[in-house]
């Protein structure tokens, strides 16, 4: 779970950095852990500024690009998208005792 873990963490903060105003010179994300008996969910706050909601890309499997989003939607159980007007949060959830095959967001 804790590779898991790793890989949303740092595939929703690299969007962040990517895709909105955290990647800019000022720019910041924030990054949430809560903890409870049956889930653990990862979020990312981004500066805003990217324009378009974050949603799974459909890429072919040689793509450089494109897949991050739709690899956290494979390994969590949920995936959420909130916000408007440009700063969203991405929210994935790990089921404690789950096994993998996830839901798309």
């Amino acid at each position: 779970m804790a590779d898991d873990a790793a890989l949303i963490v740092s595939e929703l903060s690299t969007n962040a950095l990517l895709h909105t105003s955290s990647g800019g010179q000022r720019g910041s994300f924030h990054l949430a852990l809560a903890v409870a008996p049956q889930v653990i969910a990862l979020s990312v706050t981004d500066d805003g500024g990217g324009g378009s909601a974050p949603k799974v890309e459909h890429q072919d499997q040689d793509a450089e690009q494109g897949r991050g989003l739709g690899m956290v939607s494979a390994i969590a159980h949920r995936v959420v998208v909130q916000g408007a007007d440009g700063d969203y949060t991405v929210t994935a959830e790990l089921l404690v005792h789950a096994q993998r095959g996830g839901h798309p967001c």
